[in-house]
């Protein structure tokens, strides 16, 4: 087994195009949960909203990059609508409830033969990045940084998903700054409380769900322009509770904990193959598929211990449940 290759792989694995898009999902995820409550089951419905948006709007209607983006991100809102006005004013389990059905009701909607037409059905919707492409202004050519290489198309893609993710966090870090964020956060640790105090707690937790789940939308498009690919089978119900480990690792309420949650998730994940693979090559009953479920049991094994032993987080403050 050659470790510095696996040390390599490891270390693209926390800065790539994927890590940053989970990263983006995370600090939404963020917004909603760790800030203001919401617990959200549906990450991964607002991804999709973003990601088919673009791609409807450049193969379908014919936009430019700008105006498909603006449709991606007004699927997503119409999906915090959708989800949010009838069950808000419930218990938090009743949205997280409605929040998974609803993702997986659209992402079935979407594979189906009756809307092939405009969505691909489960082959999905290939080519619709040119627009995007073409604002490069990286001269061509291969860019290395120790472990670290990419082509001109790979370097840009990468530098705009990680610049999404750092202004995204300075935002959120505004607005929980802000007599706003103070509010969600008392609804967070005690809905009573700004209730009796006359603020309108309803408006204020769809305003939460909806740039919660626009910077969703932001980590679909991300996503759907690294893969040139949007397949309704991305969108599982698995990508939500990834951004929930990177979250839950970082520390929940807290402004970057969901970056380095999730760099250190996709390190793990990477070292994690990286050694199976390796082991699968001297153990005959280590198969392919064995290997993937091994990762999955050491990865649900050792978040079991972060939350038995450090529930806050690597990055939370001990003894606080959601620290602001």
């Amino acid at each position: 087994m050659d470790f510095l290759e696996l040390l390599s792989l490891t270390a693209r694995a926390a800065v790539s195009p994927e890590a940053a898009v989970l990263a983006l999902a995370a600090v939404g995820l963020n917004l909603h949960y760790g800030y203001t409550g919401l617990l959200n089951f549906g990450q991964a419905g607002f991804m999709m909203m973003g990601a088919y948006g673009l791609a409807i709007g450049v193969l379908s209607l014919g936009l430019g990059f700008a105006g498909a983006l603006a449709m991606a991100l007004a699927f997503a809102v119409v999906l915090a609508l959708l989800m949010g006005l009838p069950t808000l004013r419930l218990r938090a389990d009743y949205f997280a409830i409605v929040s998974l059905a609803v993702t997986e009701s659209l992402r079935l909607l979407f594979r189906s033969s009756w809307m092939e037409p405009v969505t691909g059905g489960v082959q999905g919707l290939q080519r619709f990045g040119d627009g995007f492409f073409a604002l490069n202004p990286i001269p061509p050519g291969d860019y290395v940084l120790g472990p670290l290489h990419w082509n001109e198309a790979q370097l840009f893609l990468c530098g705009v998903a990680w610049a999404t993710v750092v202004v995204t966090i300075l935002f959120v870090r505004m607005l929980v700054a802000s007599p706003w964020g103070r509010v969600i956060r008392a609804i967070r640790d005690n809905e009573p409380g700004p209730t009796s105090l006359g603020k309108p707690v309803f408006r204020y937790k769809m305003q939460s769900l909806v740039l919660g789940g626009l910077i969703g939308a932001l980590a679909g498009v991300l996503l759907a322009l690294s893969h040139q690919d949007v397949n309704p089978e991305t969108y599982l119900p698995t990508m939500t509770f990834f951004a929930y480990t990177g979250l839950v690792l970082g520390g929940m309420g807290k402004a970057w904990g969901p970056v380095f949650g999730v760099a250190i998730f996709w390190m793990i994940v990477a070292l994690t193959d990286g050694l199976l693979a390796g082991a699968s090559q001297t153990l005959s009953w280590l198969g392919p598929q064995q290997v993937s479920a091994a990762r999955f049991v050491l990865l649900g094994a050792g978040l079991m211990l972060l939350v038995m032993y450090r529930p806050d987080g690597l990055f939370g403050k001990r003894g606080l449940r959601r620290a602001a």
